[in-house]
């Protein structure tokens, strides 16, 4: 599977008195890159109503170098390791010249919010997760 790519750019409110992305939008950026990635997959599976949600367990980001306003970056995507209710997604953001910014981790889980606990990826997701596509459309 090949990286799926989000690109955005950089606003003025995303920057710190620096003029530097601050630390806690990266996180932003890699939820945007998410719920990208999702539309790109096609949205919820058929039965939406029996679909569970996607729960964040763990998010981390290492810092490369500074992200300034205006410039426009890439979010790459791509599917880690898939347990049986998680699974995990690895990013690189970079810049227009392809340096990198900063490279993250998230884990999420599959979790019914009626049950209130994690529950096994749907074969349908699962599925969908690993014929991921490529670019963002």
């Amino acid at each position: 599977m090949g990286d799926f790519v989000h690109r955005l750019e950089v606003r003025f409110r995303d920057c710190d008195p620096m003029g530097h992305v601050n630390h806690s939008v990266y996180f932003t950026y890699l939820e945007q890159t998410r719920f990208a990635h999702w539309r790109a997959l096609g949205g919820r599976p058929s039965g939406e109503e029996a679909i569970p949600s996607v729960i964040i367990a763990h998010a981390e980001c290492d810092y490369k170098r500074a992200a300034l306003q205006g410039e426009v970056l890439e979010v790459r995507l791509r599917l880690g390791s898939m347990g049986r209710s998680s699974f995990q997604y690895e990013y690189e953001i970079v810049d227009e010249q392809q340096r990198t910014i900063a490279t993250a981790k998230t884990v999420q889980v599959m979790y019914d919010y009626r049950a209130g606990r994690p529950i096994p990826i749907p074969d349908e997701i699962r599925q969908r997760l690993q014929a991921s596509p490529a670019r963002q459309p």
